[in-house]
């Protein structure tokens, strides 16, 4: 009698893990740099980023061989969708983390990754103009194939030499995340409550303003002028909001959504950062050892919440049955 190996169907949405820790990684990258901060604490979390990205691919790439079924049910999904474009993105973080080590690999990395991104926001994208969509099931992930997608590629051209390439990756995400924010505004002021296993995807919502004050800064080589710190602005207002409703967020239990916050809390930890390296003083200067301080926490909390959830066996939930419901979780919730 044989036993059969059942292959774990994993969310594309697991990839916002890589996108937390990357993004913890490159703040302790940048502490190392303006505050002399242990280099080995970043070094480590870009392999840990690197192994747990490195495991998601394959069985991300698994899947569309051997559950065709839920891998195309993932992709018609009206919210799960949106998180296959993380797979792009997060192979652009990891290129970006193995820079200082071969700029070869990054650059391959990066090429495939940019390839990716492009490639399903443009196809994800199509799709969304051509309306009758269900209000319900808009939510903060529709800003991730276009507007994080755009944004970690401008980051990663820039910093591979291409500013140029950067700054008009930087347009595309720009403008996509003024376009999609008022969409998104207007479903969450006008219509029926986000069900609580969407609440954790509000965190998506600090995204777009620190990516992109990141993105700025590599764009327009780190000079941390009045843009810079209008992005910086928006995100510290939309942490705030977001802290004000974490309680009717956490009304849904905790579960891998919830790494929807980490990308944009690194983030806000990462620009000012930069931006006191280059010699900006004041409000940012007095911010910035907080805010580091503050996304360590989260993603404390929010690791520590995912280690219980595995040792539970509960790691992914109500995901692996691929619902076309929107009420139901995204990613694992």
């Amino acid at each position: 009698m044989t036993t059969r190996f059942k292959l774990p169907v994993v969310p594309a949405a697991f990839f916002g893990i890589v996108l937390g820790l990357a993004g913890l990684a490159f703040a302790w990258r940048a502490a190392h740099q303006v505050w002399n901060a242990p280099a080995l604490v970043g070094e480590a979390l870009m392999a840990l980023a690197g192994i747990v990205w490195a495991l998601l691919l394959l069985l991300f790439i698994l899947k569309w061989m051997f559950a065709l079924e839920h891998a195309l049910g993932e992709a018609n999904h009206l919210v799960q969708c949106c998180f296959i474009g993380l797979a792009g993105v997060a192979t652009m973080l990891i290129a970006l983390g193995a820079l200082p080590y071969s700029k070869t690999a990054a650059q391959i990395l990066f090429g495939i990754g940019a390839a990716f991104t492009l490639a399903f926001a443009l196809w994800r994208t199509g799709l969304l103009w051509r309306g009758e969509r269900d209000h319900s099931a808009t939510t903060p992930v529709l800003y991730l194939p276009t507007v994080a997608g755009g944004f970690v590629m401008a980051t990663g051209a820039s910093a591979l030499g291409y500013p140029d390439w950067g700054q008009l990756a930087f347009g595309g995400a720009l403008f996509s995340w003024l376009a999609i924010e008022s969409v998104l505004l207007h479903r969450l002021y006008t219509v029926t409550t986000l069900a609580k296993a969407l609440r954790p995807t509000l965190g998506i919502q600090l995204a777009p303003p620190t990516v992109g004050a990141v993105a700025y800064l590599t764009v327009n080589g780190g000079h941390p002028d009045l843009i810079a710190h209008v992005l910086v602005g928006y995100g510290l207002l939309q942490a705030l909001l977001l802290l004000r409703l974490l309680p009717w967020i956490m009304e849904q239990p905790f579960a891998v959504s919830y790494w929807g916050f980490s990308f944009g809390v690194t983030a806000l930890a990462i620009a000012p950062i930069r931006m006191v390296g280059q010699g900006d003083t004041g409000a940012i200067a007095l911010l910035a050892p907080y805010l580091f301080v503050g996304a360590n926490l989260a993603i404390a909390v929010i690791a520590l919440g995912t280690l219980r959830l595995i040792a539970q066996r509960r790691l992914l939930g109500q995901a692996a049955a691929a619902p076309s419901r929107p009420e139901v979780a995204a990613g694992g919730a």
